[in-house]
């Protein structure tokens, strides 16, 4: 399957999007009152597995993309 330009740098702005999003939501979380009662709460273990999926699944996506970037100028040049 070959992606077009278009869907590759839409991939591509996803990926740098959830990197600079969701570490400002877990600064935000982190700082939230209901994050903490003697340790981690519940609230805050949910929305930090939230944040590493999101993550995780931005810098696959991202990767998708570059890499369909770099096979289309291979293929142009």
């Amino acid at each position: 399957m070959k992606l077009g330009r278009v869907a590759s740098w839409f991939l591509l702005a996803f990926g740098a999007w959830s990197l600079l999003i969701w570490p400002r939501f877990l600064k935000a979380i982190w700082q939230d009152h209901r994050s903490w009662d003697n340790g981690p709460t519940s609230f805050f273990l949910v929305h930090l597995v939230l944040v590493v999926v999101s993550i995780t699944a931005g810098l696959a996506i991202g990767a998708i993309g570059w890499r369909s970037l770099r096979s289309l100028r291979k293929m142009n040049a």
